[in-house]
């Protein structure tokens, strides 16, 4: 029986809706095109942590223009608390929730051992979530972080720099202030919570399950190389763990300032640098002016990092190299970032820079090589970014005229 005009209509019309249906579905589904569920659902989120992760990765032009490599920099610094360390913040803190260590509004108060940034992020979420935030410092730090963290409602503490292993080191004051901070409350409601971002896995785990993810939808799984220094080891284990596992021959690069002895034990398997010999330390942590990275011991984040591939025969470990990077190259990057990319980045990203700079080089041109810009200069301008600080130091604060100087 043949269909009457407006059956056949309606039929031709079902036909174009679900043609134009599964047409836009191929153009959504098209990588360039994905959005994250929080893009999608949030055109408000909820609150200033609804503002943490989903940062830009960022083309460094004139590092790429030299090398023939895109070189990418993770823009970390336009988290809402002007780093990385907001993710860890947030994870650990919400993780603390769900296992019933921290409940908020109750008086309870989050204790950290920092440098500086975790304990910005950290002051950021504890007042967003209700809690009071305690945080433990090295006194050689430069001061505006400590006014950052002042600003943010925490109470900071600064100690004299000191081996992990003195009980007055500042992680060790941290776990302590927390092992006391609610003693006397016989309700058991009003706690203190040490994070721990040395040694806790949900540090690593909370870069495994964004930061990661975040790259590798970025690239579109186009990447070759990512590189990235060690404080907590906690972004470069769970960075590196999330690529490996979904880019098959992906490479990571650990870069590592001077008096570090990380370089040297991932490239000769000895926790050992230059400046531990006798007579020639300045400082009691680590030998150089970059903060925030570079240590002489193993942190347990970092550790699972130097365990052999799982199923690798030949038990190498997950990190294809390090590179040592001087305090001149450090200085010299950031002023060459700044000169001609206008990128106003702190001391660990300008390693970073130095670092996959030095990478696209080895491999060479058409490789994409990803980095992380942690935190902006505006955190180190009493002392990285100080000229007359930095040439008391001897460093030329001037701007290279070529990418030469970095051999």
């Amino acid at each position: 029986m043949p269909l009457d005009n407006s059956a056949h209509i309606c039929t031709v019309a079902a036909v174009l809706t679900a043609v134009v249906c599964y047409q836009s579905w191929q153009i959504l589904n098209k990588p360039e095109n994905k959005r994250t569920a929080t893009e999608r659902s949030a055109a408000i989120v909820h609150g200033v942590t609804g503002l943490i992760g989903n940062t830009p990765l960022i083309r460094i032009n004139s590092l790429s223009d030299a090398t023939g490599c895109e070189i990418l920099g993770k823009a970390e610094f336009l988290n809402p608390g002007g780093s990385s360390k907001d993710r860890i913040a947030l994870y650990l803190i919400e993780q603390a929730e769900k296992s019933g260590q921290l409940v908020p509004h109750t008086g309870s108060c989050i204790f950290e051992g920092t440098s500086g940034s975790t304990g910005i992020s950290l002051a950021m979420v504890a007042r967003a979530k209700g809690y009071l935030c305690h945080i433990v410092m090295p006194s050689d730090q430069a001061i505006e972080k400590s006014q950052l963290l002042e600003r943010h409602g925490a109470t900071v503490e600064r100690v004299a720099p000191c081996s992990i292993v003195d009980k007055n080191n500042f992680v060790n004051v941290a776990r302590r202030r927390a092992a006391e901070y609610g003693a006397d409350d016989k309700s058991g409601t009003r706690r203190g919570y040490f994070v721990n971002q040395f040694e806790n896995p949900l540090n690593s785990d909370a870069h495994y399950r964004s930061t990661g993810p975040e790259i590798f939808q970025q690239t579109n799984g186009h990447i070759h190389a990512f590189v990235h220094g060690s404080g907590t080891g906690g972004t470069i284990a769970g960075v590196t763990h999330y690529l490996k596992q979904q880019v098959p021959g992906l490479m990571s690069f650990l870069a590592d300032p001077q008096g570090s002895g990380l370089a040297n034990k991932v490239n000769h398997g000895v926790m050992f640098a230059a400046t531990e010999r006798e007579g020639t330390r300045r400082r009691q942590q680590v030998d150089t002016l970059v903060e925030g990275v570079g240590l002489n011991r193993l942190t347990r984040n970092f550790a699972n990092l130097l365990k052999p591939t799982q199923g690798d025969s030949k038990g190498k470990c997950m990190l294809d190299g390090a590179v040592s990077v001087s305090d001149r190259d450090a200085v010299r990057m950031s002023r060459w970032l700044m000169a001609n990319d206008g990128l106003f980045i702190g001391s660990s990203g300008a390693i970073n820079c130095v670092t996959a700079l030095n990478v696209a080089r080895k491999l060479g041109p058409g490789h994409t090589i990803v980095t992380i810009l942690a935190d902006s200069g505006q955190r180190h301008l009493t002392k990285f970014w100080n000229d007359q600080a930095m040439t008391s130091l001897g460093h030329d604060v001037n701007a290279p005229e070529t990418l030469d100087v970095f051999e």
